[in-house]
């Protein structure tokens, strides 16, 4: 199943036999037994889930989708988490090694946009982070590594784009507001359950820019993956339906280039993961 935010709207997206994606209303199809709000619905996961495989393909696709109308299918999420060097070569070219729990900082929600954006660059060096975003479909406190599938609701496409000098400043590091200017958040374009994906805990994972790659990966190269982040977050706080968690990112950032490299305006970047979809991100100056 992937759910997508439309035009403000919660659709299940269908591919005919065309190719083309079109989406279902949920809102609509369900005679209003769930909202249209795209957020709204992972606090009744199970609920809806439950209600789109007993429907199947009695549901009809009846919107067209455009994809300037789509936007981060996790909206207005309570909590947004963020881990820092969770992947083995992340960490080497960082010179950060051997942490024994995850780094954890967070994206304010008021830097998150759809799959599509453009984003305008601040002053400073603007960077790129591919990462796996999952969302939380279930409450979970104190969740044991083996049982933290269960409360996911699926995964999307992000990326933890990050201005390095507010970022970085002396003496103390300011990371999540470095990371959280307007439209630093992009995700998307859907979020997909688990099912669709062959092993969750290992998918390819890229971007590029401009038809150059600059990251290449597989998830399974994490330090903490999914299962070990979410028992570790929970040991602490309890994660809530519809809270996202950017996971980290692979080698090959701008900042740990020689000579270092970072977005410029005109610039379109464009992130996938395998299985869950892409994104593409346009950059402009102020």
């Amino acid at each position: 199943m992937r759910i997508a935010n439309h035009a403000n709207r919660l659709v299940l997206l269908l591919r005919g036999e065309d190719g083309r994606e079109r989406g279902v209303d949920v809102e609509r199809a369900s005679d209003s037994r769930f909202a249209a709000d795209p957020q709204a619905i992972y606090e009744r996961w199970d609920d809806f889930r439950d209600w789109a495989v007993e429907a199947g393909t009695r549901m009809e696709a009846t919107v067209a989708i455009r994809r300037d109308l789509l936007g981060p299918p996790v909206p207005r999420p309570r909590q947004v988490f963020a881990i820092g060097l969770n992947y083995h070569d992340h960490a080497a070219e960082s010179n950060m090694t051997g942490s024994a729990v995850p780094p954890t900082f967070t994206k304010f929600p008021t830097c998150l946009t759809g799959p599509y954006a453009t984003v305008v660059l601040p002053p400073g060096n603007v960077d790129w982070e591919v990462e796996l975003v999952a969302v939380m479909g279930r409450a979970a406190h104190q969740v044991p590594v083996e049982a933290a599938w269960q409360h996911v609701a699926g995964v999307t496409v992000g990326q933890d784009l990050s201005e390095r000098v507010s970022q970085l400043i002396p003496p103390v590091p300011q990371f999540s507001l470095g990371k959280s200017f307007p439209g630093f958040g992009p995700i998307g374009p859907a979020v997909v359950t688990l099912d669709e994906l062959p092993d969750p805990n290992d998918l390819v994972i890229g971007c590029e820019l401009d038809g150059e790659i600059l990251q290449k990966g597989r998830t399974s190269q994490m330090i903490f993956n999914v299962p070990r982040l979410i028992a570790h977050l929970s040991s602490v706080v309890t994660l809530l339906p519809g809270d996202i968690i950017f996971t980290g990112t692979p080698s090959g950032v701008g900042q740990a280039r020689t000579p270092q490299r970072f977005l410029k305006p005109g610039g379109t970047l464009v992130s996938s993961i395998q299985g869950v979809g892409q994104i593409e991100t346009t950059f402009t100056a102020a």
